[in-house]
């Protein structure tokens, strides 16, 4: 949606027969279909965004569907992996790794929204081959969404988002499961707020948590001593202390936002 009218020629495919079908009627893409087909054979840029072992059997069938020169990015959340496996491509393709830092808890072509990514950060990976021709094309795909990028390597990439977005999601799905369901008629905007990405499909989740595994479990086991620490001085009545706990977490997210804003200025 956010590229329509801004390419020579936008094509689509999706497994989901009724989102090419929407897609055609709402003319959000020029061409679509259910499977590659012709759609990649002249593509000059190809854009992999479907959930992360997905794309690496794409990355894997790729040399068959496009016999052509081409730009390959991909959207996945973890990105070590799929660099890994972009590095096997033949020479004919121009991979580099990509992450819009924005998204929804639902997916389908009826949750999409072109705004999401304005403002958004967008972090790219390239690789040692990645050409300067490709650089290009993709900063200028960001500028061209509304997105700030912001380049670096893919284990700095995993490392972070474990922490802001994997590990988030694990903790909203806990809280979400340990709520009883008789608290229901006092669940507000604070217990919709922290618990939103505990709905996001568990399919797609998985994969992230296969292939960002080490890095999750760091963030988790930080995550797990903390709450810890909060727990005993809870249980041994040590206010003063809780109070100047919560006061630093507090702080501390606020200098991430701060720092965050910083990134895009």
């Amino acid at each position: 949606m956010a590229l329509k009218g801004h390419c020579r020629q936008l094509t689509g495919i999706d497994p989901d027969s009724c989102a090419v079908e929407s897609a055609l009627t709402r003319r959000i893409v020029d061409q679509a279909e259910v499977l590659p087909g012709e759609l990649t054979r002249d593509a000059d840029l190809i854009i992999l965004a479907t959930p992360v072992n997905m794309i690496l059997l794409l990355l894997g069938a790729l040399p068959d569907l496009c016999p052509q020169r081409a730009i390959v990015m991909d959207f996945g959340s973890t990105k070590r992996v799929i660099c890994d496996a972009m590095r096997s491509l033949p020479e004919r393709f121009d991979p580099l790794g990509g992450h819009p830092m924005c998204g929804k808890e639902t997916s389908g072509l009826e949750s999409a929204d072109p705004s999401i990514f304005q403002g958004a950060n967008f972090a790219l990976i390239p690789l040692k081959r990645t050409t300067s021709n490709a650089r290009q094309a993709a900063e200028a795909l960001v500028r061209l969404i509304g997105s700030h990028a912001l380049w670096m390597d893919a284990d700095t990439h995993d490392t972070r988002v474990a922490a802001t977005s994997h590990l988030p999601y694990l903790a909203a799905n806990a809280l979400a499961y340990c709520t009883p369901p008789s608290a229901a008629p006092l669940a507000a905007s604070g217990f919709a707020s922290t618990t939103r990405l505990a709905v996001t499909p568990a399919t797609m989740m998985l994969d992230v948590l296969q292939t960002n595994r080490d890095a999750i479990l760091d963030s988790l086991h930080r995550y797990r001593e903390h709450l810890a620490e909060l727990e005993n001085l809870l249980l041994t009545g040590n206010y003063p202390d809780l109070q100047a706990v919560l006061a630093a977490g507090a702080e501390n997210r606020t200098r991430i936002e701060i720092s965050a804003k910083g990134e895009i200025s």
